[in-house]
């Protein structure tokens, strides 16, 4: 079987979060997991995290709000507020320092953000 590269994935999601970039909502976009770490092969799936300003949708059905069929891989997306982002950052938690170590932000739209 032949699995898309790291190289054609980041690529995909760098245009797809081309895209995304021009909604003022989006604050930013990254990834992280076996892509990030560069451990990836056959039958990874992409972890994304995007941080937006607001949501009405309830977390678990803010990934369902975006197209994804641009990525040649399957996507596990994590969409948070901003106040969401920032409410995990202050507890500790193992999944939190994992985000913190491996995320590749490849859209910022502010460097004060806690990211």
């Amino acid at each position: 079987m032949k699995w898309p590269s790291k190289v054609t994935v980041v690529d995909s999601l760098i245009k797809w979060s081309d895209e995304l970039k021009r909604n003022s909502n989006v604050l930013s976009i990254g990834y992280f997991g076996s892509y990030a770490r560069g451990d990836n092969g056959v039958g990874s799936d992409l972890d994304g995290i995007v941080i937006v300003k607001d949501s009405k949708a309830p977390f678990g059905k803010r990934g369902t709000e975006w197209d994804l069929s641009i990525l040649p891989v399957p996507v596990d997306l994590l969409i948070y507020t901003l106040a969401e982002w920032n409410k995990l950052n202050k507890e500790p938690s193992h999944f939190i320092k994992r985000l913190r170590e491996e995320v590749k932000w490849i859209f910022k739209t502010d460097d004060s953000l806690n990211l």
